[in-house]
């Protein structure tokens, strides 16, 4: 399956993230992201993300060893480089004649994550109901600058969800501190 577009957004109404995929044949994927999903899927990509960007590097296997700054400062480079040469200016393409998995998106459950030899991410979406005859599921393959595209229109629907807080972000409290300050024990805090 050739991926022609994507598209993530935030559904307020139904507080979960959408996901679009179009292919080159005309078939639309439709998955739901819920927050619960999130919190453990993003830092699981983010992480997988980085590490497949750092091995892009000229210097892949000497980054082993290097410090945490540098890795995350390449990976960062590599991420800008990547998003300066995405189109997310081109509308999505509404009229896909085939929803292989059916009018109503797949509920994801859980996903598998496997990075794979040829530098592309396998990425399997599953929805296991509780009482379902049969469970459904998608998988895909991603290029890296595919990947990185998915990434930053995850980031952007995340920001919209304000559920970013969950993510270890520190949000700012009234008096100015961050509730990860706030949290200390050594000043404690109340905001209620």
């Amino acid at each position: 399956m050739k991926i022609h577009q994507l598209s993530v957004t935030y559904l307020a109404e139904q507080d979960r993230i959408l996901v679009r995929i179009n292919t080159a044949a005309a078939e639309e994927m439709r998955l739901w992201l819920t927050r619960r999903l999130m919190l453990g899927l993003w830092p699981l990509l983010s992480k997988l993300m980085t590490k497949h960007l750092l091995k892009l590097e000229a210097a892949g296997t000497s980054l082993d060893t290097a410090d945490e700054d540098l890795k995350k400062m390449l990976a960062d480079f590599r991420k800008e480089e990547f998003l300066r040469h995405a189109d997310f200016d081109t509308p999505y393409q509404e009229n896909q004649t085939a929803l292989p998995l059916g009018e109503e998106p797949l509920l994801v459950t859980d996903v598998d994550a496997s990075p794979l030899p040829n530098g592309r991410l396998r990425l399997s979406f599953n929805e296991k109901p509780p009482n379902a005859d049969k469970p459904r599921n998608f998988q895909m393959e991603m290029e890296p600058k595919l990947m990185q595209g998915m990434m930053h229109l995850l980031e952007q629907a995340l920001a919209r969800s304000q559920w970013r807080e969950s993510f270890g972000t520190p949000v700012a409290v009234e008096d100015g501190t961050t509730s990860d300050e706030a949290a200390s024990p050594r000043k404690p805090r109340y905001l209620n």
